[in-house]
Parts: C-alpha cells; sequence; structure tokens
C-alpha cells in the first residue's frame, strides 16, 4: 500500500470532541506497521499538500470527509424483525425477538443475514458496531467471518441466557461459558476483530451464568463486556424483584464483576446520579439507543445528568428494536429526546455533539480512544464520503447553510442512506 489524499470538505475531532473543519481539507493516509491504513496527516490543504508532494490526490469536490460512525449497540439476528409492532419490551422480546432469534441456529440462515448486515452497515456509513449475535455459537462465527472478510473493526459476542427464556434460544449455564471461551480465544484479537461478554441482562442470566462471565472478563481483560439495564419500567421491577438485596438494576452487575473499562451497558435510562457517578468511577459505558427508546416506548435517555456527572455515552441504533441503520435517524432522535426528557427540559444538544457522540466520543466510550472516530494522525482510516446535496431538499438547505453547525444539523434533520456516498474502510 502506498500514500493516498483524498481532497474534500472534512471534518475531524480533537481529543477534547472538539470539531475541526476545514472548507477546502487534505485527508492523507498510508499504510501502518500492522497492515491497517492509517491517517498520516490531515487539515487545510493548502499546509497539509506542502508536506506531501507527489501524492496521488482523489478531488471530490462538494463532497464532506468525516470519521466513520461507531454504533454502540446493535443486534445484528434482529434485522429482520425491524418495525415490528409490539405495546413495549417484554412483549416485544416474546413475540418477534426470540422466534426470530431461534433461527440462529442455522449456520446457513446466520451467514445470509451477516451478508445483508454489514452490507447495510456500510450502506449507512457506520464502520464499527457493537453487537450481539444470539445464543448459538454459529451465529458468533457468521459475524466475524464476515467481518474479517471485509477488514472491519468490529465487536460481538454470544449471548448468555440460561433462564426465562424460551425454548430454542436458552442455552445450558456451563457450555455458555465453554462456548464463551473458545470464541474468544478463535476471534478475540484477530485482525480488527474484538469478543464482547454478553449476558442478555439480569432476567435471563442466573447467578452462575453471571457468575461465570465476570470471571471470563477477569481471565480476559481485553475482552468487552455488554449487556442492558434500566431500560423499560417493567423490566426494572422484574429485576428488584429478583435481586431484592440490590441497591439498584445497575447494582447486580456490579456484584458479579462487570462493571469495567470497556464495559457498555445499553439504555441506563432508569439511573439515578449513584450510578451514574459508579459507572463513571469504573469506566462503563452507556449506549444511548433513542429511536429503540421512543419506538417501545421506554423513556427517555437524560443527556444532561449524564453530561454532569461524567458518565461515558454514545449514540446507537439498537436495531431491531431500534427503527433504522441511518446514524442521522440516531442523531435526529437523540435531539428530539435531549429536548424533551432531562431533568431539565429543554437541552439543546449542538449538532456536532450529536455527531462527536456517533463517532470519536463512541470509541472513547468503548475504549478504543486514538484508534478509530476522530481522523486524527495515526488513527484507523476508516471514514465516509458524504454528498451533502444527495437530495434537492438538502442542496437548497445546505446553501443556506451559515457555518459548520447549520451544517451538520442540516445533515441530521434531512439527510439518509442517499448522503453516504461512500464507506472506507481501513
Amino acid at each position: 500500500m502506498t500514500l493516498q489524499a483524498y481532497r474534500a470538505q472534512l471534518l475531524r475531532f480533537d481529543a477534547d470532541g472538539q470539531p475541526l473543519y476545514d472548507s477546502d481539507g487534505l485527508l492523507v493516509t498510508g499504510p501502518g506497521a500492522d497492515g491497517v491504513r492509517r491517517v498520516v496527516d490531515a487539515g487545510a490543504h493548502g499546509a497539509v499538500a506542502a508536506h506531501h508532494p507527489g501524492v496521488p490526490v482523489e478531488r471530490l469536490p462538494g463532497r464532506l470527509i468525516a470519521p466513520g460512525f461507531i454504533d454502540m449497540h446493535v443486534h445484528y439476528p434482529q434485522t429482520d424483525i425491524i418495525g415490528s409492532p409490539a405495546e413495549g419490551l417484554l412483549p416485544w422480546l416474546e413475540n418477534y425477538t426470540f422466534p426470530a432469534e431461534a433461527r440462529f441456529a442455522d449456520p446457513a440462515h446466520a451467514a445470509e443475514v451477516a451478508r445483508f448486515f454489514f452490507d447495510e452497515l456500510a450502506r449507512n456509513g457506520v464502520t464499527t458496531a457493537l453487537a450481539f449475535a444470539t445464543s448459538h455459537p454459529a451465529s458468533v462465527d457468521a459475524f466475524f467471518s464476515q467481518a474479517r472478510q471485509r477488514g472491519l473493526r468490529m465487536i460481538g459476542g454470544k449471548v448468555l441466557q440460561d433462564r426465562h427464556s424460551p425454548d430454542g434460544v436458552r442455552d445450558q449455564t456451563e457450555q455458555s461459558l465453554l462456548n464463551t471461551e473458545a470464541l474468544i480465544t478463535r476471534w478475540h484479537g484477530k485482525g480488527r476483530l474484538g469478543y464482547a461478554i454478553t449476558p442478555r441482562f439480569a432476567p435471563s442470566c442466573s447467578d452462575a451464568q453471571l457468575r461465570g462471565a465476570g470471571e471470563l472478563a477477569r481471565r480476559h481483560p481485553g475482552t468487552w463486556i455488554q449487556s442492558h439495564v434500566a431500560e423499560n419500567k417493567d423490566e426494572v421491577r422484574w429485576v428488584r424483584e429478583l435481586y431484592p438485596q440490590a441497591r439498584s438494576y445497575l447494582d447486580v452487575y456490579r456484584r458479579f464483576g462487570l462493571l469495567r473499562s470497556r464495559a457498555v451497558y445499553a439504555h441506563c435510562i432508569y439511573l439515578d446520579d449513584t450510578d451514574r457517578a459508579l459507572m463513571r468511577e469504573t469506566g462503563t459505558a452507556a449506549a444511548v439507543s433513542p429511536t429503540s427508546n421512543l419506538f417501545l416506548g421506554s423513556g427517555f435517555f437524560d443527556y444532561g445528568s449524564a453530561a454532569r456527572t461524567g458518565m461515558l455515552h454514545g449514540l446507537a441504533s439498537d436495531v431491531g428494536g431500534g427503527t433504522s441503520f441511518c446514524p442521522f435517524h440516531t442523531m435526529l432522535a437523540a435531539y428530539y429526546v435531549g429536548r424533551e426528557g432531562q431533568s431539565k427540559p429543554g437541552l439543546s444538544l449542538a449538532p456536532s455533539q450529536l455527531w462527536w457522540r456517533h463517532t470519536g466520543g463512541a470509541a472513547r466510550a468503548l475504549g478504543l480512544d486514538g484508534v478509530i472516530g476522530t481522523l486524527q494522525p495515526g488513527t484507523e482510516a476508516d471514514f465516509v464520503v458524504l454528498d451533502p446535496r444527495a437530495t434537492p431538499l438538502l442542496a437548497r438547505k445546505i446553501a443556506q447553510a451559515n457555518g459548520l453547525e447549520e451544517l451538520l444539523f442540516a445533515l441530521i434533520v434531512l439527510g439518509d442512506d442517499r448522503v453516504v456516498e461512500r464507506t472506507v474502510t481501513a
């Protein structure tokens, strides 16, 4: 591989999450020692080009280059149940999720869905995701096989659920832990892949299974942990009945050693400041899933309290409870929630802050700060080429945009997969 440069409008982020924008920018990429293409230089065209004479340049007039989007929580086996109606989370799981996931015992079915899933991520500009598979090892193999073929930085894992689950998805405690460790050995750290130890949620896992998950996390500190917490009032009530001795739903996971850096919990709606402080102190992160929470009527994530308490958090689609793979739809839903669902209603999340939470901020929450998400020199060269004039209405709005925030907000409000002209991975 040789150096390659791209000339376009350029969006990056600094170490503080602040946007860096060049109306005429240059992104230079080149091979790393590990064979992964990395950012060599980035900035204003006039300054950067002078340092790289003779490097071939692809000119992309009217286009915007930005970091690839990062989806902090998605269920790839739920691709086919997006938009399935239900009264709430628990009926939705029973009527749609578990029947769909039972089919992933079939390796051929798992492989077919995995191919479509990764095509859909690329079409929407998502270059990294933290994904649930199912309780079947074949579903994990299909996920990682496709990701490795495409050279992607992806994280995923086998769901653990040995109780309160129907036949077809319920696993056996000891075997589930043996399978998990075998999958860690097979996939974690291979290329750009990472393994996530994946208890579905506390009600679906026995104490023995949660204890075993914590032991695996201690033996494999470089892995991730992912689960759900405090998504729905009925779920929170159920956990209180199952674990009356725990201070909170989040405290259940603490008791089993499942809070640490690289631990990510989806939703985190019904937390208090003690929970948020515990997450900050342990380096545990929240995957905020606004389209899912709105669709299932679960509630509103409190962005203001998360920021005030310093809790790590980033954005996620939560497909298939989430209604779209599209990061623009996720950011717009987050904006709505920020306006309505706070301890102090009326919070207005800046467009660049929303974008950060779906790129560099998500990378930081995943423990991948300095690896992906910012287009800073040395980071992996995962990026998207966006056409801000992809539709007539967008073109009309963009022509009137006054500065970066208005440009980004127009894309958030009016954008969809038509904006994503190209997804480039390292």
